[in-house]
């Protein structure tokens, strides 16, 4: 039971319970990216696919979970740094409202663009088990790698840099 708990903690925040697609994230290796159109955090509407031609980190993050929230510090460290380079953070917020998430963003000094996927149809295309997940996805729109659970700054970084080097 304590090892099974330990699992959980380890992998990320659960999904609610609901059964993922597929055997989760890391099966989208070299495939095109899913994109879906939903609401923009500040107004407008956008999906992962309007950012075409930069390398993306797509992040999957919701403010309930504490990986989440432990994650974001290095995600916006990382958003800054890996701008100057044409690396993009994209977060989605999974199921929260507008409120929700601009309430958490502000708190936690997020300045990288939010989708809010209040279907949460991007954790299901992606294969989320759990929050955050991360995508890294290459300039070609194709997917480089992607994670459950929370990366540090020196792993975005890594896996970044995969991405842009990968073809």
């Amino acid at each position: 039971m304590v090892v099974a708990a330990a699992a959980l903690v380890l992998v990320g925040c659960a999904d609610g319970g609901k059964a993922a697609s597929s055997a989760g994230p890391g099966s989208l290796a070299g495939a095109p990216v899913e994109s879906f159109t939903v609401a923009r955090l500040g107004g407008g509407s956008a999906g992962v696919t309007d950012f075409h031609g930069k390398v993306l980190l797509v992040n999957l993050w919701a403010s309930w979970c504490p990986p989440c929230r432990q994650e974001m510090p290095d995600l916006e460290r990382f958003s800054r740094k890996a701008a100057k380079d044409g690396v993009e953070v994209l977060g989605v917020n999974e199921g929260e409202s507008a409120q929700t998430a601009a309430a958490f963003a502000k708190t936690a000094g997020v300045t990288f663009p939010i989708l809010l996927d209040q279907q949460q149809r991007y954790g299901a295309a992606y294969g989320a088990l759990g929050l955050p997940t991360t995508v890294f996805v290459r300039r070609d729109g194709t997917v480089s790698e992607a994670v459950d659970g929370p990366l540090t700054y020196d792993q975005m970084q890594a896996k970044a840099k995969r991405a842009e080097g990968s073809k």
